[in-house]
């Protein structure tokens, strides 16, 4: 009951539920940004991740042999007088239709 009738002590509430709900630099607003900054640079090193990976690719591919054997995995490539054969199984056949 005191501290009720210190204007002093009335006030600092007032400021302090101020400064936590209603205002623009609010701490629930400082919450929130502050997630959305952990979700973002967690989000950079998952493209950093990528780059690298990517830079790998592509320093695989500059070389010839990386490039010749890309292209015959990927795109079933070959030299001339040479058979390829492509071995399905079939687990991988029912995958592909699945998809």
């Amino acid at each position: 009951m005191k501290y009720l009738k210190n204007i002093y002590i009335i006030i600092f509430v007032i400021f302090a539920v101020w400064m936590i709900f209603f205002d623009a630099n609010s701490l629930i607003m400082h919450n929130g940004l502050n997630k959305d900054i952990n979700k973002i640079e967690d989000q950079k090193e998952y493209y950093k991740k990528g780059i690298k990976k990517d830079q790998n690719a592509i320093n695989k591919l500059s070389d010839t042999n990386g490039l010749e054997t890309f292209a015959r995995e990927k795109y079933y490539m070959k030299k001339e007088n040479e058979d390829i054969y492509i071995i399905e199984y079939q687990d991988s056949l029912q995958n592909a239709t699945e998809d």
